[in-house]
């Protein structure tokens, strides 16, 4: 099954372009998952992804693709259009592109024979068409599919070919590419780190952050640094090529030192942990235990902290309390302090904490209310307006109040992270000290 292949180059590869190829990936109705697969793979080898693209069924289009590709980059990684039918033209045009002839491998027509076989049936005459191998190409056997994948070497680059369907592609990279990619790396790998910021802008982060990650970039490795904004969260994507995981940390550990230091306590996470997860060991560290009394949100607070496992240790009540009635029933927020602040204030925010607090019998309460729209705004508190409050022991209280954009799930999805972002907050402001006052 495997062609006699050309002499291959020891050029080593250190950068990559994957195409995808299928009409389909063109429209609403199905997403190319295959490159985010593939890039986390090449990325662990210490291949650069430079470009990825989607091609329809179109020769002349995927002609152009291979052939700019093959001008930028080391390796071209082509996903599907290696069915039976009309429209899978991959096989055909890069063998065009490469200028190697087509030939029927025998071996191939047996086993797809054999494969429909096992079924009981007759194979069709078009899947002879996945029996077509370019002159020096390596066939890569696929016993998830009838599409074979295949290895060709071109003026010192390599091309793959691999089946679209992920279960058939992701085992056929690990198990026959990875391996051979691997030999030909450059033998440094690419290392990344995750550094997260709650409570300020992309242009606020970048204002602080930029001196410092220009810095790195002309430093000797160099870190790279992408950044990427989400409503109520900015990431901070560090990366660096070395020759080892310690010595990338070395480097990685000091870029992400000094942006830690540039950004304060807005930085939440150095390690790629989630807001969650950092309040839950925070938690955790200092055992205490938390409640929270929820309106606009409808609960998102008290799940975001459970999906950590190990939650339990910590969090110890959530409470829904959406009506005025159930405000006052189940949390005791005072009739008085509701008429004369109105459901969506600070004071009704800290009464729903303090309330939280009691009914969990919990060291910190946590009280959320708001106008998550599209109705029920007014000029002093429009749709995205939220009151958010911590209490704590000893009297220990925080609050504030937010004028968050979107439509009513982006609206309740930013509270919730505003609200677990000020209970951070907290327990680092008290530095340990509600420890002491938990209670029994």
């Amino acid at each position: 099954m495997t062609p006699t292949t050309t002499p291959h180059s020891d050029r080593p590869l250190s950068t990559a372009e994957i195409v995808a190829v299928g009409t389909e990936l063109l429209t609403p109705f199905r997403s190319d998952t295959n490159s985010l697969f593939l890039t986390a793979g090449l990325n662990e080898l210490g291949i650069v992804v430079r470009r990825k693209s989607i091609v329809g069924d179109d020769g002349e289009d995927l002609a152009a693709a291979v052939r700019s590709a093959l001008a930028r980059v080391d390796l071209v990684v082509i996903c599907g259009g290696l069915g039976p039918t009309e429209d899978d033209l991959t096989r055909e045009t890069v063998a065009g592109v490469l200028e190697r002839p087509l030939r029927e491998d025998a071996a191939i027509v047996e086993r797809l024979r054999a494969r429909f076989a096992r079924r009981g049936w007759e194979m069709p005459e078009n899947n002879r068409r996945q029996a077509r191998v370019p002159a020096g190409a390596v066939v890569l056997d696929n016993p998830r599919g009838t599409a074979p994948g295949l290895w060709l070497e071109h003026d010192g680059r390599v091309v793959v070919l691999l089946p679209g369907p992920p279960r058939e592609l992701e085992p056929m990279f690990t198990g026959l590419i990875e391996g051979r990619l691997a030999a030909r790396a450059t033998g440094e790998r690419l290392y990344r780190r995750v550094l997260r910021v709650a409570g300020r802008g992309e242009s606020h982060v970048e204002e602080r952050a930029q001196p410092v990650y220009e810095r790195w970039r002309r430093a000797d490795p160099a870190v790279e640094t992408t950044v990427l904004a989400s409503p109520g969260l900015v990431e901070l994507h560090l990366s660096t090529r070395a020759g080892s995981a310690s010595a990338a940390a070395a480097v990685l550990d000091g870029a992400a030192g000094e942006l830690a230091e540039a950004l304060g306590e807005h930085l939440f996470s150095a390690d790629g942990r989630s807001l969650p997860e950092v309040v839950g060991a925070l938690l955790a560290r200092d055992g205490l235990r938390v409640a929270v009394g929820e309106s606009c949100t409808g609960g998102l607070v008290t799940a975001r902290l459970v999906d950590v496992p190990g939650s339990s240790g910590y969090v110890e009540a959530g409470v829904v309390a959406y009506s005025n009635a159930v405000k006052q029933a189940a949390l005791g927020v005072p009739g008085a302090v509701i008429e004369a602040h109105g459901a969506v204030s600070e004071p009704v925010a800290l009464a729903m904490a303090a309330g939280a607090r009691r009914v969990g019998d919990a060291d910190l309460g946590v009280g959320v209310t708001g106008v998550a729209g599209p109705g029920g705004g007014t000029d002093a508190k429009p749709v995205g307006t939220v009151c958010i409050a911590v209490v704590g022991p000893g009297g220990a209280e925080s609050a504030t109040t937010v004028r968050l954009p979107g439509d009513r799930a982006a609206i309740r999805g930013q509270a919730a992270r505003v609200a677990l972002d000020l209970l951070r907050r907290s327990l680092l402001r008290s530095g340990g000290e509600l420890a002491g006052l938990r209670r029994g």
